[in-house]
């Protein structure tokens, strides 16, 4: 194909003939809304580190219910917030944590409404980190396992639709599903955070979640950013221990991830549009520096192109807008 013969811009002259030729879509309906949910009335306290995004109580689930119905958003993944916080993590799944009582109100305001849930123990240790820790202050992998696999077990009791493992202990997959399977619940799918990386990127999250390490970090758990091969091979073994979708975070500086993943597996992939690139994002649009309209649907879009089938984003609310006036 040379010049003259072919000429690119013919078919970006018009604006039907750009929308009819275009390769990637972008949908409301791709998009998934965290939420921070705490115990309290009343409460809506905004993330200082995440303009926009809030942390909010059990009385105010209906109306954010009703808001992303309305947009268009399905469905939500839930973050929880405890009172209080031990070496077990046992609010983590205690039948009337957090979490657990969240996704009873959404499902009692709007049983239709999909509810994903992190189940994760971070938010609930006393040391932040996402399991059981020994003496040395080394998590301990199989003893966690079994928390996690119960915590996902009364996600599923409380009437979550997905529940979505983000510890990056070894074999939580295959853990997790024979609980469920054990329980009764074969239907409920698994969305691991399979190639989970020790990013800078997190920074706000733990600031919304109070979930920082007392001590240490976690890149003994959470995956190098060097690496992309140990990627495939942590896709791979929680494909094999029976996940339905996987995901790959953060998403902006692991695109190429996201991409390889999708080529090598062809399974649904996510991406976490995590609260470091919103955050970047809100400060440079805040300071009129970008257009934050067309940066987050271009980033948006850059994620589908890259692969992923769902994108997490707490711009999920502001894009469905946008995209909706567009």
């Amino acid at each position: 194909m040379h010049f003259p013969t072919y000429r690119p811009r013919r078919l970006r002259g018009h604006e039907t003939l750009r929308a009819m030729v275009r390769e990637t879509q972008l949908s409301a309906t791709d998009l998934i809304y965290p939420l921070f949910i705490e115990f309290g009335e009343g409460v809506r306290r905004e993330v200082a580190s995440m303009p926009g995004v809030f942390g909010i109580s059990l009385d105010q689930l209906p109306a954010e219910i009703d808001e992303l119905r309305a947009l268009g958003v399905p469905a939500v993944i839930l973050f929880g917030l405890p009172e209080s916080k031990d070496d077990a993590g046992t609010g983590g799944y205690a039948e009337d944590g957090i979490v657990q009582q969240a996704i009873c109100a959404i499902k009692a305001h709007d049983p239709e409404f999909y509810v994903i849930t992190d189940v994760c123990m971070c938010e609930y240790t006393s040391h932040g980190h996402c399991g059981i820790i020994d003496d040395a202050g080394r998590v301990l992998n199989d003893v966690s396992l079994e928390l996690l696999a119960q915590t996902a077990v009364s996600h599923a009791e409380a009437g979550a639709d997905m529940v979505a493992p983000s510890d990056m202990r070894d074999g939580r997959v295959a853990a997790i599903r024979s609980a469920l399977d054990s329980e009764g619940y074969v239907d409920v799918p698994i969305m691991a955070y399979a190639a989970k990386y020790a990013s800078a990127y997190y920074g706000p999250f733990r600031d919304a979640a109070d979930s920082a390490p007392a001590f240490g970090d976690r890149r003994a758990y959470q995956m190098d950013p060097a690496n992309g091969q140990e990627a495939l091979r942590e896709v791979a073994l929680d494909i094999d221990e029976g996940c339905d979708i996987v995901m790959v975070k953060p998403a902006l500086a692991y695109m190429d991830i996201i991409r390889r993943v999708k080529d090598e597996f062809g399974y649904p992939t996510a991406a976490y549009n995590v609260s470091g690139e919103y955050a970047m994002v809100k400060a440079a649009a805040a300071n009129g520096w970008i257009d934050e309209k067309r940066v987050v649907l271009e980033t948006l879009l850059g994620f589908k192109r890259a692969g992923a089938d769902l994108i997490l984003t707490y711009h999920a609310k502001d894009a469905a807008r946008w995209l909706a006036e567009d």
